[in-house]
């Protein structure tokens, strides 16, 4: 028998081998991912917050009643003023002259009546007498009449004239703090031309400007709390005072006053407020903004159960800075995946790790 040292039927025992115990070898598994999530928790029940200016109710400029130029101004902006206190003079050469013209011409005018009421008295002697006639003793009736009149005119414009002179110190009639210099010494103004700004510090209250789908809001609110920037720890009750019935054409927004309540000695005119509206309760969840995708379908977020990944299409109440409110789909308490959720499917095992609160972020 022919016998043969051929390898080939080594090599194929040794390939058939090599597959088998490939085959038989499972895949390994695919890793587990690590993400961040955070339980859905109720949102506060503030319904808005607004950032705003410590402002007076009362705030007015004030300015000379005549013109002319301004020789000295004695108080500088800040400055707390007491009610008739001079707080700017006008140059009071042209008012001295003006009130010396117009008394002048009140002397005048008693010289012109003394001489006609003379004149009348000697005319109505005549008169008596015949020796002058009726119309004679008339015409200087008339003249006396017409010089009583003259001297009421200069009478009253003496006043005016005096009134005038007294108008170039420039006073205030309340107490009051200057906000704003408008003029300053050496500028020519006209009468009504405003020269300084002032307020009345014994009513404080905040300027904010509302959104259009706020004002019902704030209307039915129950409570207006206002805290300051500068000191947290001081918080005053407030309340509506006052709605601008139009919008401001340039930012679409409503001009509100809330007058303060009460405030403290620390509250000042000029200091950012943040007032607080409180409505009704709600049953909002707030999520962190990440947490709410879209995927073509409408607004959803991802939870974690058992270990696994599952989407819950959710109702958006309101977008915050703190956050997304979300009004239905989701329950309190569940885990919700707050960054990545966009890239895992649904039935993704995972771990979980919770996330940093907001507050506790720096």
């Amino acid at each position: 028998m022919l016998k043969t040292n051929s390898p080939l039927p080594a090599l194929l025992l040794g390939a058939s081998t090599l597959l088998t115990a490939c085959q038989a070898g499972d895949p390994p598994p695919p890793p587990v991912r690590t993400v961040l999530v955070q339980p859905a928790a109720g949102a506060p029940s503030g319904a808005g917050v607004y950032t705003g200016e410590i402002r007076a109710h009362y705030e007015v400029d004030l300015a000379f009643r005549v013109g002319g130029k301004i020789a000295a101004r004695l108080v500088d902006a800040g400055a707390e003023i007491k009610a008739g206190q001079p707080l700017a003079r006008l140059d009071p050469n042209d008012l001295q002259l003006a009130a010396s013209a117009a008394r002048a011409q009140l002397q005048a005018a008693e010289s012109d009546l003394t001489t006609a009421r003379a004149e009348r008295e000697r005319y109505a002697g005549l008169l008596a007498k015949k020796f002058v006639s009726q119309a004679a003793f008339d015409a200087k009736d008339n003249t006396l009449n017409s010089a009583q009149s003259r001297l009421e005119q200069a009478r009253a414009q003496s006043q005016i004239s005096g009134n005038q002179a007294a108008y170039g110190t420039l006073v205030s009639e309340h107490p009051a703090v200057v906000t704003a210099v408008i003029a300053d010494a050496g500028q020519v103004v006209s009468a009504g031309q405003a020269v300084l700004r002032v307020a009345r510090p014994e009513e404080k209250e905040v300027a904010i400007a509302v959104p259009e789908n706020r004002l019902a809001e704030l209307r039915q609110a129950r409570n207006l709390t206002v805290g300051l920037w500068a000191d947290p720890k001081i918080t005053v009750r407030g309340e509506l005072r006052e709605l601008a019935p139009a919008a401001d054409p340039a930012t679409r927004t409503y001009a509100a006053r809330i007058r303060l309540l009460n405030p403290p000695s620390e509250v000042r005119l000029g200091m950012t407020a943040r007032v607080v509206i409180e409505g009704h309760a709600n049953t909002n969840l707030l999520v962190p903004l990440n947490a709410v995708i879209d995927l073509g379908q409408g607004p959803l977020v991802r939870v974690v159960k058992d270990g696994k990944v599952v989407s819950r299409p959710v109702q958006v109440a309101q977008f915050r800075e703190t956050g997304v409110a979300i009004s239905g789909g989701l329950q309190a308490g569940e885990l919700v995946i707050v960054s990545g959720a966009n890239k895992l499917v649904d039935g993704q095992d995972v771990n979980t790790r919770p996330a940093t609160p907001p507050d506790r972020q720096r």
